[in-house]
């Protein structure tokens, strides 16, 4: 293929590329180039500052158009921080899309997106999201009502810490919505809002959820990539993996019983320990002190209310039990769509494809919906990240339909099932680790 040089040796605007040959001399070992709408733009200034963009092979080439137009509901504005990073467009000859990635299901995904745009699908509710803060500042209002009139013993306090922990699960949810930038036209409401919520309402940083978020969604499941199912050798997931450390004796834990330690130290630590002590060294680390100080604004408001009841130690208690609640709801929802399907390597599969590997749904019902903040719709969401929940089991009849026409499995299930199947994937993975571990 063509690569043209502009002035001082850089590559011209009006260069032509061809990606899936190299041509010596101007393809370098640390070229990171990424497509989309067959303009090439390089991106490895961005790359060394991603911890996902330091791992894999050096002079890698994404096709991500489906991606980035998943990830950003105005594309004109973001468009304006790419134009600088734009070096040519691909060859006419050249295809826009690479290894391998299916055209058909592309393009009926394509259709499909438009289909949902023509329907207002991407409109959002305004109603809808008030009361779900209406209903969270409710919670947080009785919850101190029930201290503030009963006293704080242990019938009152147990009672508090369970409308405080449905106040938390519901808040995260929310910010979820924002997050996504699935509310509001405009990003900078999105984000401001954003952080309010995850900042003041949970005492966390939306900066870190985003930065850990969005590299689950454009690649879920897929070890070294997403760091969803970056689990420090805690478990084995999937099937690649425990066969890996079977093959390899690695034995860091007992994985055959790991879907009974699963209750010991996976819902009960998640948020209360590891979440906890990353937010706040994140923050610090990267010196993030907008979000730091939205999370110190809710310390100081949790404090300020309950330590008139409990003192000091004892709000401090009162508060790592609310998050010890919440991070049961949290893991059981979050995990019950995600752990039980493939986690493997990457294979590169087209955007459709790859969310429907990693992704299942729960049957809808007005408990479902509210209790998991709409992830039951876990597929319509990984599809359309932007879409506001409300309008999710609208597009799913649409979705069934292209993955019957491609023959690609479209899983739903029922609640208790889907919590049920996590101890079951967790039991087949360890018992593929024993089975490597012993025989191979």
């Amino acid at each position: 293929g063509k690569q043209g040089r502009g002035r001082g040796g850089a590559r011209s605007a009006h260069a032509h590329f061809s990606l899936g040959r190299k041509s010596s001399g101007n393809n370098l070992r640390t070229d990171k180039w990424l497509v989309v709408d067959r303009k090439v733009y390089n991106v490895i200034a961005w790359s060394k500052r991603s911890p996902e963009g330091r791992q894999g092979p050096a002079s890698q080439v994404s096709s991500l158009q489906d991606a980035f137009r998943a990830f950003h509901p105005d594309l004109e504005f973001v468009r304006k921080f790419l134009k600088p990073l734009l070096i040519g467009e691909l060859a006419p000859e050249e295809p826009s899309l690479d290894h391998g990635k299916s055209s058909d299901i592309t393009e009926d995904f394509r259709a499909l997106k438009k289909a949902a745009e023509d329907m207002n699908l991407f409109q959002t509710n305004h109603l809808f999201f008030l009361l779900l803060l209406a209903h969270i500042v409710a919670m947080e209002s009785i919850a101190w009502f029930i201290v503030f009139y009963f006293g704080n013993g242990w019938v009152p306090t147990l009672l508090t810490a369970c409308v405080l922990a449905t106040s938390q699960a519901q808040a995260g949810w929310l910010q979820h919505d924002y997050g996504h930038l699935s509310v509001y036209k405009k990003s900078k409401w999105n984000h401001l809002v954003h952080k309010f919520i995850i900042g003041h309402l949970k005492g966390a940083s939306a900066n870190w959820w985003n930065h850990r978020h969005f590299q689950h969604h454009a690649k879920p499941n897929i070890f070294h990539k997403d760091p969803d199912i970056k689990m420090l050798h805690v478990f084995v997931l999937g099937e690649w993996q425990p066969l890996e450390y079977g093959k390899k004796k690695l034995k860091y834990l007992p994985y055959n019983h790991q879907h009974e330690y699963f209750f010991l130290i996976g819902p009960p630590l998640l948020i209360p320990m590891y979440f906890q002590y990353q937010i706040i060294m994140t923050m610090v680390r990267r010196k993030d002190w907008v979000d730091l100080a939205w999370a110190i604004s809710y310390y100081v408001r949790f404090f300020s209310t309950y330590v008139p009841f409990y003192g000091v130690l004892g709000t401090l208690l009162f508060l790592n039990f609310i998050r010890f609640l919440e991070s049961h709801w949290f893991v059981w929802v979050t995990q019950m769509n995600h752990i039980v399907m493939e986690i493997n390597l990457d294979h590169y599969r087209d955007w459709f494809s790859s969310q429907l590997a990693a992704t299942c749904n729960v049957e809808q019902s007005f408990f479902n919906d509210w209790f998991s903040g709409h992830l039951n719709f876990q597929i319509e969401h990984h599809l359309f990240p932007t879409m506001p929940r409300h309008n999710l089991h609208k597009i799913a009849p649409l979705v069934k339909s292209l993955c019957a026409k491609h023959g690609i499995p479209y899983q739903e299930k029922p609640l208790l099932q889907a919590l049920l199947d996590i101890i079951r994937s967790l039991k087949k993975s360890g018992q593929l680790w024993l089975d490597a571990y012993l025989h191979k």
